[in-house]
């Protein structure tokens, strides 16, 4: 059974960094997409992280490229959203995800998937 978990959001003041992990299990890790998603109140879901963990190939929407990095733990099957310079346009639940078996493309292609596995998300609140 895929479980994907969230831990790590919390408050910053703009600026600021945040860390966000997703603790996974039940696919195999190393063949996926692997994608960070938020939604801010009244707005639409954004993806702002992806990872073909095939291949390590990355992707960033311009909204946060530059202050976003997606990084996995293949041994541990966790994956971590390092976020700097936040601004109060971060504020939003976020969640991660997991596209099974798809790999070896690139984190663009990752970035056009339908998640089928997701995270119960974690909140980040930034304050200016």
């Amino acid at each position: 059974q895929v479980h994907l978990t969230e831990a790590g959001g919390g408050s910053s003041q703009a600026g600021g960094s945040l860390r966000l992990s997703c603790t996974t299990s039940g696919f195999n890790f190393r063949r996926s997409c692997l994608g960070w998603f938020r939604r801010a109140p009244g707005k639409e879901r954004e993806g702002v992280a992806f990872l073909d963990n095939g291949g390590g190939s990355t992707y960033y929407p311009d909204s946060v490229k530059g202050r976003f990095t997606i990084k996995q733990d293949n041994e541990n099957k966790v994956f971590h959203l390092q976020m700097t310079r936040l601004n109060s346009e971060d504020t939003a639940l976020y969640y991660c995800a997991a596209d099974l078996d798809t790999w070896g493309k690139s984190g663009e292609y990752c970035s056009r998937q339908n998640y089928a596995y997701w995270g119960q998300g974690t909140q980040v609140t930034v304050s200016s």
